[in-house]
């Protein structure tokens, strides 16, 4: 189906929808990369025109990679809820946009739509939103998940520990992680990125963060962010597993270049179920995404990298995660070139995320040679914790020595705090207080020599005498 608009006395003719989707999307370096970019602004502002005017429901009839070729689509369609659709459905995608930002579209009426929404609908009313309006949407969504503590509650601000290093030493790994805790954070989760993906190695790594869980009786989660076919070995093999990690993308050409389907995700997800370790909850599951990941794997189907990554947000969905999150400019300056193209990605991929009903976080962060730095970053968490974002990174200083790119620190998330009276998840915040690590306001108290994770450290992790 052809589409046109006319702006300016000029007629833009686009051959189909996922060209109109691609020319209205705001301008980034992948997009141009990959040659699907509008070439002028006014081609730019013709597209998004022509896209407020297309109903909602045509998303269902002009898929942008068909059926029977991919099994991301096939679960869009067959996942799709018609009667949460039918609220929505007489809309356009301009309406649909002036509605989200009407009161009528409070907290209560997007849980009850979202699954109602396509990856496709969500990003395609992003394209026609400036950052505010982002923002305002995304903090009316609110997604609730629970494994040992209650993440995405209002007036909560998480945050996932990562307790890095580039040789896996118990020592060091100890030493950030007991900074993290002393600073309030880790209650999304404590994370590893492993520097090897030896099963042996990755089991010393599970084993320590799980002693150091129970040595405190901390109500938080680990993860060891390897392969998910290692973890499934590893749940074979009794590792104490919590949650299940793998990087998702939007296509399933893309989700084969990172070496899984559906069907291993979901072998995962009831391999980690069947363990029942979690508490108050048994949301299992922890995806990472990226705009740029299926351009990347040159499996992007000609799509623009924004809508690719809307649809990793479907796969998300379907296996019901304690966490998500963006990993907004980790892949670098080919895919987001600037801070500017990085803030607005993360806007736009926690806005999709969280309009889809996915508990959505953002690793705010970029790679040293791109056109970015720390205010960059201090900009986007500030805009994206007030668009109710569920959690971000703390890692030591901000800088993780084993990945090598830059981040968001233990400080950031006091600041966050802090600035707009948000606390940690409740079962962790009262921890902290038993703990005297915060006070009731969730003020950070003085450490003392006497305090109890300095004195109760796992006599493994301790220096040798």
């Amino acid at each position: 189906m052809a589409y046109q608009h006319s702006v300016c006395a000029a007629t833009y003719l686009f051959s189909s929808l996922k060209e109109v989707m691609a020319k209205a999307a705001p301008a980034r370096s992948g997009d141009f990369l990959a040659g699907v970019a509008a070439e002028t602004y006014a081609e730019r502002m013709a597209a998004r025109m022509c896209l407020a005017t297309i109903p909602l429901k045509h998303f269902l009839e002009e898929l942008l990679i068909p059926y029977e070729a991919d099994e991301v689509s096939r679960l869009i369609v067959d996942s799709h809820d018609t009667r949460a659709f039918a609220e929505i459905s007489h809309l356009t995608v301009g309406d649909f946009r002036n509605w989200l930002l009407s009161d009528a579209a409070d907290s209560a009426a997007l849980k009850r739509i979202a699954p109602g929404i396509t990856p496709e609908m969500a990003a395609a009313v992003s394209k026609l939103m400036r950052n505010q309006d982002l923002i305002l949407v995304a903090a009316k969504c609110r997604v609730v998940t629970a494994f040992r503590d209650t993440i995405g509650l209002p007036g909560r601000l998480s945050s996932r520990l990562q307790p890095n290093h580039p040789t896996d030493d118990a020592q060091g790994i100890a030493a950030s992680m007991l900074d993290g805790l002393l600073y309030g954070a880790g209650d999304a989760v404590i994370g590893i990125n492993p520097a090897s993906d030896s099963l042996p190695a990755l089991m010393q790594l599970y084993d320590l963060v799980d002693e150091v869980i129970n040595q405190y009786n901390i109500p938080t989660q680990s993860c060891i962010l390897t392969h998910v076919t290692n973890q499934i070995k590893l749940m074979e093999k009794s590792a104490p597993v919590d949650l299940v990690f793998q990087s998702i993308a939007g296509t399933e050409q893309a989700n084969k270049g990172f070496g899984i389907n559906l069907e291993i995700l979901r072998e995962a997800q009831q391999a980690a179920l069947s363990l029942r370790r979690g508490t108050v909850g048994n949301n299992v599951m922890y995806f990472e995404t990226g705009q740029g990941s299926a351009l990347s794997a040159n499996a992007h189907h000609g799509i623009d990298q924004q809508t690719c990554e809307a649809r990793a947000y479907a796969v998300a969905r379907h296996f019901s995660p304690l966490l998500t999150n963006t990993v907004v400019g980790f892949i670098g300056p080919e895919y987001l070139f600037d801070g500017k193209q990085i803030i607005r990605a993360g806007l736009e991929d926690h806005f999709c995320g969280k309009l889809l009903g996915v508990p959505m976080g953002c690793d705010v962060c970029y790679t040293n040679h791109a056109e970015v730095d720390q205010d960059d970053m201090d900009t986007l968490m500030t805009l994206l914790a007030n668009a109710g974002v569920t959690y971000i990174m703390g890692v030591p200083g901000a800088d993780d020595i084993m990945l090598n790119y830059q981040t968001t620190s233990f400080h950031d998330i006091l600041y966050l705090r802090k600035l707009l009276g948000l606390h940690a998840a409740p079962e962790f915040e009262k921890w902290l207080m038993t703990m005297h690590i915060m006070d009731g306001k969730g003020q950070v108290l003085p450490v003392t020599q006497n305090h109890g994770m300095l004195t109760n450290m796992p006599r493994k992790l301790l220096p040798p005498p």
